[in-house]
């Protein structure tokens, strides 16, 4: 439940003035900021790519108050283990505040997502 909040929080924070709480208008302007970043080359909201599914990363790190920051340096960075053997490219040039907008976006996300023998829950 805390993480909830604070995703909240973080959404409600990173949320463009001009989407006034509409879900509807936040979700296009994060996707539409995730294609200008690159992040649909190896991630989808809902299906695996060559990453998880958003969702499913969601699901994952939801009740985890910490995650939230690991995931911030994680999409900078890069790294590899958490959702198989695949590597996760660093994002260096993308701007820390558009990295931020959308880790805290995506940890919002609620729904069903397709899920590999690889990604099984660590």
């Amino acid at each position: 439940m805390k993480i909830r909040l604070l995703c909240a929080t973080l959404a409600a924070a990173v949320t463009p003035a001009w989407a006034g709480g509409d879900a509807a208008a936040e979700r296009e302007a994060m996707i539409d900021l995730a294609w200008k970043r690159g992040c649909f080359n190896c991630h989808d909201v809902d299906k695996k790519v060559r990453g998880p599914a958003w969702v499913a990363v969601a699901e994952r790190y939801r009740d985890d108050p910490e995650a939230f920051e690991r995931l911030v340096v994680k999409v900078q960075q890069g790294g590899r283990g958490n959702w198989g053997d695949d590597y996760m490219s660093p994002n260096r040039r993308v701007p820390e505040a558009d990295i931020r907008k959308l880790v805290g976006w995506l940890l919002t996300l609620e729904g069903e997502a397709e899920v590999t023998d690889g990604e099984a829950a660590k």
